[in-house]
């Protein structure tokens, strides 16, 4: 059903009716010339014509900041009967994160914080200003500093969440106009930070110098792919050597994995079964880390960070500062504990292992992958856990 569209003498800003809303839609283009359509939130023709009209003052920038937003509060008023909705960043991010928090894994949940608590403190005082005073330069100056300072995938994931918070606002009615819409990611570069995969030589010679929980820990995750966080949360009630296998709910994703246990990593944990108590951490000290820093493993990956100094893997970190600033992006910071994750996936692609059952394995989605497979056997996994070599 093609739209019906009303337009009215002397504007450029139409209404239109759309057969899956009751309400009236104002269609405009902005200053770039773009086409925008937004509900106008009623069922009168008249009052969507004016609502439309002053959509397409503000966003063609037409008369100030100020007056704009006079007439649109005086136009709420009428209409509705009540004043604009309005309300600080501070407070109405404050609010999406304690709205997210009952959706949300306790890991994303991490990085939602992080990335708000960087955003407020670009804006400094700011942040304590009506959200309607942010504008569109303002969050491409924050994606321009963010460029300067980290990498590509840092960036745009911090970007997407300063949308996800602007798209809402504008849905729960505290925005005319979403100014973060139009603020594109980059693209990703060819940097040397980039996360790379840890070879076998290299993991020999941190399991050297590493003692013996971090042995396991390492062993772990080399073997079963997972994120230090899953490791540390890692308890007996988790294995089972007699059907052979982990079960594992990734803080993450809130993915329930359940692991073959072969080989090599088999080997291992029938060592560690003098220590075993059920419903007791596998990994004890760590388990005692992560809980302690509320569910960060910013301590537990520092301390892998010192065990690939020691193993000379990497530059020790100096105190001394270069004049870049703390957020800065650093050299030699292309591994991590993450890279056992990329070890696993190359060792098993290398070994000829279909991407269906490498995913299964480490727990990645994909939907291109959904769709070309249904299901992978345990059967399957515990082939490929076979592959991994023996430390």
């Amino acid at each position: 059903m093609v739209d019906t569209i009303l337009r009215y003498h002397g504007l450029m800003a139409t209404v239109i009716k759309k057969p899956t809303s009751k309400f009236w839609f104002a269609a405009f283009r902005d200053a770039n010339g773009r086409q925008r359509r937004i509900s106008t939130g009623t069922t009168d023709r008249e009052r969507a014509k004016q609502i439309a009209k002053h959509y397409e003052m503000t966003t063609q920038k037409r008369g100030s900041p100020q007056k704009v937003r006079e007439a649109f509060s005086n136009l709420f008023k009428e209409f509705f009967g009540e004043e604009v909705p309005s309300i600080t960043v501070r407070k109405f991010v404050d609010r999406w994160l304690k709205d997210r928090k009952q959706e949300t894994a306790p890991g994303t949940m991490a990085v939602y914080d992080n990335s708000v608590r960087r955003f407020l403190s670009f804006l400094g005082p700011d942040a304590d200003r009506e959200l309607a005073d942010v504008t569109r330069t303002r969050i491409t100056d924050y994606r321009n500093e963010m460029v300067d300072n980290l990498s590509t995938g840092t960036v745009n994931r911090e970007l997407k969440i300063v949308k996800m918070i602007f798209r809402k606002a504008r849905l729960d009615g505290f925005l005319f106009e979403d100014p973060a819409e139009a603020v594109s990611i980059i693209k990703r570069r060819n940097e040397e930070n980039s996360r790379r995969p840890l070879t076998i030589q290299e993991i020999q010679a941190i399991l050297a110098v590493a003692d013996a929980e971090w042995q396991s820990i390492i062993k772990f995750g080399l073997y079963t792919g997972q994120r230090l966080a899953d490791l540390a949360l890692l308890t007996w009630n988790h294995v089972d050597l007699k059907r052979g296998e982990i079960q594992v709910v990734t803080r993450k994703t809130g993915k329930r994995l359940l692991l073959p246990i072969a080989g090599a990593l088999r080997d291992h944990i029938e060592s560690l079964r003098a220590t075993e108590i059920p419903g007791a951490p596998v990994h004890p000290r760590a388990f005692e880390s992560f809980k302690s820093h509320k569910g960060r493993t910013t301590q537990l990956s520092n301390h892998f960070i010192e065990l690939m100094i020691q193993a000379g893997l990497r530059q020790p970190r100096s105190r001394k500062s270069a004049g870049k600033g703390r957020g800065c992006r650093r050299h030699g910071m292309d591994i991590s504990f993450h890279s056992l994750r990329h070890s696993a996936v190359s060792i098993l692609k290398d070994a000829g292992v279909p991407d269906s059952v490498v995913m299964e394995l480490v727990g990645h989605d994909s939907r291109a992958m959904t769709a070309r497979y249904t299901s992978v056997g345990i059967e399957s996994l515990a082939k490929a856990q076979g592959a991994m070599p023996k430390l």
